[in-house]
Formats: C-alpha cells, sequence, structure tokens
C-alpha cells in the first residue's frame, strides 16, 4: 500500500506574506440565485424583477444580488482560511453591479501576519474578485484566526489597523444607470425622504441551510460543515450568510435600495450558530445626494438568540454603502 499523506487547508505557521492561492471560477446562475434567495430571504428589487433591471440598466438580465457575489468571493478566498475559528473582520469592500451569468474568479494573497496568543494567529488577506473579462468586481479585505501547528508558533506583530483602505464609493456607482424606474412605484421612502437614525426591524430570521449556503458559495472552511473543526463543538455559521441576512433586513427599512455599493467595515463580534433567531437594528448614518438619487450610509448590527438562551448575543456590526433613487 502507498503511503497516506494528509489532504487539508494550512495552519497559520504555514502561511507567509506574499503567499497567493485561487480557487475554480463560479458562473452565477439563476440557480444559484434562487437558492440564494431561498436560504437568505433578500427583497432587493433589481436582483427579483427583470424587466425593471433592463428599465434600469438598459440591459437585459437580472442584478447579481450583492450578498451573492459577496458571499462567492469570500467563498472563493478561504483556501488559506479552511481551518479557521473565526472571521474577525472585513474592511474596504468596494463592489461593482453585475448580472447573473457573470463568472467570478477571485484571488487572494497573504498580506500580513500576527500571531495570537495559545497557538493561534491572524491571517490579513487582500482578496480581488474579476469577471470572465478581467474586470475587477470585488476588492477586500479580511482577517481570520487561525489554529498554528505549534503551540509555539513563529512571532509576526503586524499592526492589524493598518489593514484595508477607505473605499472612493462614489467611483462604483454606475454612470449608465436611470433610477427614475425605481421611483415611479416606490416601496417605501425614497432617498429625498430619508433621515439618519435608527430603525429596529421586527422580524427575525431563523438561520437554516447553513451548510447549504456554505458549498453553493464554494466556502471550504471545515468548521461550517464538520461540528469537529472548530471552536466550538458545533458547527459555526459562514460570517456571509449572517451579513446576507442583515442584508435583507436593510431592505425592509430601504425596500427601493438600487443595491449595495461598499462595506467600510465589518466585525463579527459573537458566534452564530444553525437554528439561531437573528433580529437587526438598522441606523441611517449619513446621505450623500447624487445627481441621480444618492448614497445612504448604514449600519447594522445584529443579535442572535440561541434555542434555550434567554439573552440574544451580540454578532455582527456591518458598515456600508447603498444606492438609494
Amino acid at each position: 500500500m502507498s503511503e497516506q499523506r494528509e489532504v487539508g487547508p494550512p495552519y497559520f505557521d504555514d502561511l507567509a506574506v506574499g503567499d497567493v492561492f485561487g480557487a475554480p471560477g463560479l458562473t452565477l446562475t439563476a440557480g444559484h440565485a434562487a437558492m440564494h434567495q431561498a436560504i437568505l430571504g433578500d427583497r432587493l428589487r433589481l436582483a427579483l424583477d427583470a424587466p425593471l433591471f433592463e428599465a434600469v440598466t438598459g440591459t437585459p438580465g437580472v442584478l447579481a444580488h450583492p450578498s451573492l457575489v459577496c458571499d462567492v468571493a469570500i467563498g472563493q478566498s478561504t483556501a488559506p482560511s479552511g481551518r479557521v475559528l473565526g472571521n474577525l473582520f472585513y474592511r474596504g469592500l468596494a463592489a461593482r453591479p453585475i448580472p447573473i451569468g457573470t463568472t467570478l474568479r477571485t484571488r487572494t494573497e497573504v498580506v500580513a501576519l500576527k500571531t495570537a496568543s495559545r497557538g493561534r494567529g491572524i491571517a490579513a488577506l487582500r482578496c480581488t474578485a474579476t469577471d470572465d473579462q478581467g474586470n475587477p468586481v470585488l476588492d477586500f479585505w479580511r482577517c481570520p484566526l487561525l489554529p498554528a501547528r505549534s503551540a509555539d508558533p513563529p512571532q509576526h506583530d503586524a499592526d492589524l489597523d493598518a489593514v484595508g483602505r477607505p473605499v472612493d464609493v462614489a467611483a462604483l456607482v454606475p454612470k449608465e444607470w436611470n433610477l427614475a424606474p425605481l421611483r415611479e412605484e416606490p416601496l417605501g421612502p425614497l432617498f429625498e425622504d430619508l433621515r439618519p437614525g435608527a430603525n429596529r426591524v421586527v422580524a427575525g430570521e431563523t438561520v437554516t441551510c447553513a451548510p447549504e449556503l456554505a458549498r453553493l458559495t464554494l466556502n471550504t472552511a471545515m468548521t461550517h460543515t464538520d461540528s469537529t473543526a472548530g471552536a466550538h463543538g458545533r458547527r459555526l455559521v459562514y460570517g456571509g450568510h449572517v451579513i446576507a441576512i442583515a442584508a435583507g433586513h436593510v431592505t425592509r427599512v430601504l425596500p427601493d435600495l438600487a443595491t449595495i455599493l461598499a462595506w467600510h467595515s465589518c466585525d463579527h463580534t459573537g458566534p452564530t450558530f444553525e437554528g439561531d433567531l437573528l433580529r437587526t437594528v438598522v441606523s441611517i448614518d449619513k446621505l450623500d445626494p447624487l445627481a441621480d438619487g444618492g448614497l445612504v450610509h448604514f449600519r447594522a448590527n445584529s443579535v442572535a438568540l440561541s434555542p434555550g438562551d434567554e439573552q440574544p448575543r451580540d454578532v455582527l456590526d456591518w458598515s456600508a454603502v447603498g444606492l438609494m433613487p
């Protein structure tokens, strides 16, 4: 018999600054969109209504929901973080709207390392996703917490506060879009009606189909499908799942939202598990008018209540920017 060898993702001390990882490209289909919508309940109009999408963009098709695009790109970026214990944060995410039918390819580079306690370390990853023509779609940084092979791994002391950069959101606004069709039959307040303030979304969402979403998005982090692979003795829900549910809650507050263009920051402040009930407070922080509509800077804070628990715990602090008619 030939000698067996272990096939699995790297540990923290296997990584070096400058390492680059790839993943299979994924063509986004109507099947991906339908399954994503069924799991997460998003109600973004341009991702659901093909005639409306064509009226706004001038091209046939339907919008690939920005949460679906982000979830796939994050999933494609998990080759160096398959042993992740938890993803600590995302920063500086810039997103270009794309239609269903686009093929996404993501390149992931290790840009910084920081040794933590108890045989663990944090890797800062720069993730860039492109379409089938090589045009940029997403650009962002994320920081997973990883176990080390050794209880005393090599020491790294990168400044994680320096990871990421501000997003030029105005440059992401599609110049060819005409938002007037979204104003013809509005489902809620338009940009000119909005004011800064907090909105508690009454509707909660129960987390289901967590492994299915991880598989759909090519996420290879073992803790999402293997209860023995994480730090909690049970499967950890993919962070993109939690963010996408919060995005669905944002569309309860802003039902005519055209798309989400950027994330200023996103911190996972606690773990989420299958069966948790998620509730979100959506705060409108800043309003930037444009010639057509405007940019809404919002913050979504989500809490999770596990079955049998009396008090919810904080799980998400997400700050992002949407385009409103």
